[in-house]
């Protein structure tokens, strides 16, 4: 009845950087949430590291998204820019592998920020939770100054 006993888990920022919401990124497919739920960051240097403990369940061959999933399930999309596959993996070297297990704040990848900028792309990094079915609430979030690894909110699970 009060939401004792439910499961969460906290989230951290994956850059450093300016968090913005979902719906401020130039990409309809994530800001109108059509993969899921999720925030995002304009990051100020190359380091992307992980928002929640978990297994590496994916590293895309070019680099530019990994998949996160937690003990609880949730899958979570860690993408590095936007329309950065056709860089084939150029401005990315990856930090993790399939299979690892990582913790918040582990760093998952270097991308070149100014690469990617230089390529005439957007170079925001977007976290995304792709199966909003095990989740009932999300953080909401507003635009500010973050750090790597400065909580952001939590997500409750049903």
């Amino acid at each position: 009845m009060f939401g004792f006993g439910k499961k969460k888990e906290k989230l951290e920022a994956v850059a450093d950087g300016k968090l913005i919401p979902l719906t401020e990124v130039n990409d309809d497919v994530f800001s109108e949430k059509l993969m899921g739920d999720g925030f995002a960051v304009l990051p100020t240097d190359d380091n992307i590291y992980s928002p929640v403990k978990g297994t590496v369940s994916t590293v895309f061959p070019t680099g530019h998204a990994l998949g996160i999933t937690t003990d609880k399930g949730l899958e979570v999309l860690v993408h590095m820019g936007l329309d950065t596959v056709e860089l084939n993996g150029a401005p990315f070297i990856s930090k993790v592998k399939q299979g690892q297990e990582i913790d918040k704040g582990d760093l998952l990848s270097l991308m070149d920020v100014d690469s990617v900028k230089n390529s005439g792309r957007d170079s925001v990094v977007v976290v995304v939770y792709t199966n909003m079915n095990l989740v009932s609430d999300v953080p909401d979030v507003s635009e500010k100054k973050v750090n790597h690894g400065e909580e952001i909110g939590e997500i409750r699970y049903k």
